[in-house]
Formats: structure tokens, sequence, C-alpha cells
């Protein structure tokens, strides 16, 4: 898992500068500026759940407690990033509001990973 979790780490942190700067200069003439906020949102979020992710990485790889509590933390930030920044990017692109509606469900999600994260670290040696 600690291999998955790196590689996975690895490819999203990529993703979220190449999206960061796709924004920034491939998409200010063709999105709104409300559309362009939106999108940056969830490459910044991206990159925040990259790094959390890769630490969980880390930590895997020299657990011998809470290997359980860090694979659900890593899990869940691998989800919400696929949720709260896949909603934030469909939305900026489509304009359907609704998409919205579901970017919580990302944010739940990386207050999860963040949860388990912090009680495999109270048992960590």
């Amino acid at each position: 898992m600690t291999r998955l979790f790196l590689s996975v780490a690895s490819i999203l942190a990529g993703l979220s500068v190449a999206g960061g700067a796709f924004a920034a200069h491939a998409l200010k003439e063709k999105l709104s500026e409300r559309a362009i906020e939106i999108f940056e949102t969830g490459a910044r979020y991206q990159m925040y759940h990259s790094l959390a992710l890769l630490v969980v990485a880390l930590l895997l790889s020299r657990a011998e407690a809470s290997q359980s509590l860090l694979i659900a933390a890593g899990s869940a930030f691998i989800i919400g990033v696929a949720i709260f920044s896949g909603s934030l990017y469909a939305l900026s692109f489509s304009g359907i509001k609704w998409l919205g509606a579901i970017t919580p469900l990302g944010g739940v999600a990386f207050i999860i990973g963040w949860g388990c994260l912090a009680i495999a670290a109270w048992g960590y040696k």
C-alpha cells in the first residue's frame, strides 16, 4: 500500500501543478473569473491532500501499529480528491450548479482522512 500511496500522491501532485498552470494560462480566455477561481480551489485542495497522502505513505512505511488507520486515511484522501476536486473541475467547465452539492462529500472524506491520521498519530511510536 505504501508504494501505491506514494505513486498516487506523486501523480495527483503533478496533475495539480499542471492543472493550476493550465487554469492560469490556457483557461483565462475561455472561462469566467469565477470558474477559474473554482478550478483553482480544486487544484489547491488536490495539492494539499496529495502532500497529506505522501505523509501517510511515509508513516505507513515505518508504522508497526495503526496501519489500518493510515490506510483508511490515505484512502479517504484519495476519495476526497476525486470527489471534492473532481466536482469543482467539472463545475468550472460545465457550469452545472448541482455539481457544487457533491463537493461537500469530498470535504467529508478529507475530514475523515485527517481524523484517521490524527488517531493513528496518537498511537505512533
